[in-house]
């Protein structure tokens, strides 16, 4: 079925017309609240600037089922929606409800605008959205009956994604109990051993070059936290270990500040560089290092710093090999549901936002008037 088809089949040879928004309906303006005003143990969340609430507040303003647009801040030009009541500060366009909109449909067209309004927001200064530019946008209206059942369709794909996201994070949740469940040794269980004596370190092989010197290939060039580019040559050609040395991340833990590699790369000298004799004790260790807190171990306050004697020294319990195996295979299961991006339900997630975005412009993809450009 070609990209308009699916649209003309469901309309079913009834017209219909673009129209500017304003023609349908009002841009409304919300009315600021101070911060004193604002409680976490009231009912109505409050929205400024951001889709994320200010606080709550004991009324509302603005009734539920209700599209919004932010129009401040670095937010300005994000489209939100919901389904219930709200306080909408002046930071927050809302637009009114209409007879002629089902004024989630409103919000799914407005979705596939979201990159023109913020291609429009004013940055000089504070960055502002002009209610002018909403007001002006091009609304393909078919009848009441279409607009629900494209809101359906869209819905499907929007819960589904809501409900393997809300999967992932308690699948998270529980690998994570597990990983400091198995992690987790009584006193006397087993051998504790610094980091040091159960691995080999190859930091005195690593070479940083420049990226103006780095010849482009195919080969990935690794820093402290993971590839920062691909190179013709390489200097490690195996399975390691990679530890970061240096960074921001190494106190904020947005990614993971132990990672294993393998194949051909190159490494520079912002990363350590372990090798261990099994798989086993490799990914053991690897888990270990991501589960605890290292902060006892970095120096440098400005430029966080894990160098290879504090490295060298952290102490790591070091049960039998076969025990080893056994904790990595379960986290490996875990590790696999929660973080891949090719089996996993990240990789789900992923699928289900594509499939829902391409149903998204097959159904709100119409012939529509030439928009103009308004300064």
């Amino acid at each position: 079925m070609s990209h308009l088809g699916y649209m003309e089949k469901l309309l079913d040879g009834v017209e219909v017309e673009w129209k500017e928004l304003n023609t349908l309906t009002k841009v409304l303006r919300g009315k600021r609240l101070v911060k004193s005003q604002l409680s976490d143990n009231e009912e109505f969340p409050v929205y400024h600037g951001g889709l994320q609430p200010l606080g709550y507040y004991n009324s509302s303003n603005r009734p539920a089922d209700t599209v919004m647009i932010i129009n401040v801040g670095a937010s300005a030009g994000t489209v939100g929606y919901s389904s219930t009541e709200f306080w909408s500060s002046d930071g927050c366009f809302c637009i009114e409800h209409s007879k002629l909109l089902n004024n989630k449909y409103l919000y799914y067209v407005l979705i596939g605008y979201q990159h023109l309004l913020k291609s429009k927001v004013r940055l000089a200064g504070i960055p502002t959205l002009d209610s002018i530019i909403v007001e002006r946008l091009q609304i393909l209206i078919p009848p009441l009956n279409i607009q629900a059942e494209i809101v359906r369709i869209l819905d499907t794909f929007t819960e589904l994604t809501a409900e393997l996201t809300a999967e992932l994070t308690a699948r998270q949740q529980q690998y994570a109990y597990y990983r400091d469940q198995l992690l987790t040794f009584e006193e006397g269980e087993v051998e504790w051993m610094p980091l040091g004596d159960i691995t080999e370190n190859l930091d005195s092989k690593r070479k940083p070059i420049t990226s103006s010197l780095r010849e482009p290939g195919d080969i990935p060039y690794y820093g402290a936290s993971g590839i920062v580019d691909y190179v013709k040559d390489y200097i490690f050609d195996g399975d390691y270990l990679l530890v970061s040395e240096d960074g921001a991340n190494l106190i904020a833990r947005n990614t993971p500040i132990a990672f294993s590699i393998s194949g051909k790369n190159w490494v520079n000298n912002h990363a350590h560089v372990l090798k261990f004799e099994t798989y086993a004790e490799r990914k053991y260790v690897e888990y270990y290092l991501n589960s605890i807190d290292l902060t006892p171990y970095i120096s440098g306050a400005a430029q966080p710093k894990l160098n290879q004697k504090n490295l060298n020294s952290i102490k790591i319990p070091n049960p039998s090999l076969e025990e080893k195996k056994r904790i990595v295979s379960i986290l490996d299961k875990f590790d696999v549901l929660t973080t891949s991006l090719t089996e996993g339900l990240p990789r789900e997630i992923e699928l289900r936002q594509q499939q829902y975005e391409y149903y998204r412009g097959l159904l709100l993809s119409f012939p529509k008037p030439e928009v103009v450009a308004h300064d």
